[in-house]
Order: C-alpha cells, then structure tokens, then sequence
C-alpha cells in the first residue's frame, strides 16, 4: 500500500483523540472569545459559521444554532431563519473566495446518519470541485485536502463581513 505524508494532519487527529472536549464543542467554542483557534467564522444572534476541523474538502463550513438541540423542532422561526441565512451566505462567500464547480449542502441527523456530532444540529457547507472525488478516498483510503485550515480561515473571515447579512 502507497503511503500518502501529510504530517499537518496529524496535530487535528491527536486533538480530537487525545484531549476530548469537555461537553458539546458547538456549546463551547462560542463561549469563548478567540474566534481564530475556535474556526468560528461568523457570529449571528442565534447561529454562527465555523470552519469543519476535519473537513471533507477546503472551505468546509458549518451553520450552526447557539441552541443545543439535534431537533429541528426544537429551533423556532427566528433561529430557522438565520440558520438558513447562515448557509446562504456560507455559500456565497464560498463561491467568491474558491469559485468552486458546485456545493453539497445537509444535515445529518443522528449517528446512523453520519453526524460525528449528533446531539447539536448543524448544517454541512462543502464546497466541490471537478475532480475532488478521485482514486485517492476510494483505493487509497486517504482524502487529500490542499490547504491547512488556517489559511482557509485567512482566506475567507473578511469576506463574511464584507457581505453582511440582513
């Protein structure tokens, strides 16, 4: 088997293996007040956007309510629709700072679903490109992502102001 050397990784596996978070990530992170080793993005009155520490591909984002639920009935109109904003503008800014082919855009709800965190809702922003699926996830086992999550996080955090949101 072919070894792929990406030793960046290494220091986002070992965090999230070696020294669990201390309740719901998508609780504390907000509560804090450094937003750039947080990945937090966006900070709306209900929701906000957060960079995906273990991302499928460059620039994958996340809406997500400040409310701790993983229902959808749990989150009234108001939330509903700045969550909903959220993605939209995710989208946007996205699509001008990576100008990618298209976008997969869901939730999972539950474990069996796929959600690596099933107790807080949140919504999936992932960019794609012509030619991101490859040999690599399939035979390889290994899914090669091309910029570290800190110049993602340079690359897009002014652009999220500069479109604003009403």
């Amino acid at each position: 088997m072919d070894k792929l050397w990406a030793p960046w990784r290494m220091k986002y596996i070992k965090e999230g293996i070696d020294k669990p978070e201390d309740g719901c990530i998508f609780c504390t992170k907000p509560k804090e007040t450094d937003d750039r080793r947080n990945l937090i993005l966006y900070r709306g009155k209900a929701a906000y956007v957060i960079c995906n520490k273990f991302p499928y591909n460059n620039g994958h984002l996340m809406a997500v309510p400040y409310l701790h639920t993983c229902s959808l009935d749990d989150v009234n109109d108001a939330c509903s629709q700045e969550l909903w904003k959220l993605v939209v503008l995710s989208r946007n800014v996205l699509a001008k700072a990576f100008s990618p082919d298209g976008f997969n855009i869901g939730l999972n709800l539950g474990r069996v679903a796929g959600a690596g965190i099933d107790a807080h809702l949140h919504v999936h922003i992932v960019p794609r490109w012509n030619g991101d699926v490859n040999f690599m996830p399939v035979i390889g086992e290994t899914k090669v992502i091309s910029q570290s999550l800190e110049e993602t996080y340079e690359a897009l955090k002014g652009k999220f102001e500069a479109f604003g949101i009403a």
